[in-house]
């Protein structure tokens, strides 16, 4: 029974981070394909994990990149205001994680650390770190 539950609540986690990951995606204006990468998915997988009902599971460090994400989502909004906070990560920037790149390249080429270091980034900036 214990096993049962454990394998809801985790099906639970991963549709609720994969729909919040799709409203980002969504507001930010990211193609599919980014919005695959970012979450290290085939596109055709991506297509069907957006949608309600998806049966598969994600990976550890599938659900840290939603997540961060979601974080890096939540330090935009708090820090700019619109529309910089929905346009940021797919600009140019100069700052000195993306040297003159938009950050959602750097977040796709570079991986899970770039993920992490521009959520950090993100909130030394407001003052959180």
């Amino acid at each position: 029974m214990e096993v049962a539950a454990r394998k809801e609540k985790a099906e639970q986690l991963t549709a609720v981070a994969l729909k919040a990951f799709g409203n980002v995606v969504a507001e930010w204006g990211v193609p599919v394909n980014e919005a695959a990468a970012l979450a290290d998915m085939s596109e055709s997988t991506w297509k069907r994990a957006r949608k309600p009902g998806y049966s598969g599971g994600l990976t550890k460090d599938q659900m840290l990149r939603l997540s961060a994400v979601i974080g890096i989502y939540k330090a935009l909004k708090l820090y700019f205001s619109d529309p910089i906070a929905t346009k940021w990560m797919t600009l140019p920037n100069e700052g000195p994680l993306f040297r003159g790149t938009r950050p959602i390249d750097t977040l796709i080429d570079e991986g899970l650390p770039q993920f992490l270091a521009v959520r950090n980034y993100l909130d030394a900036l407001r003052g959180g770190a």
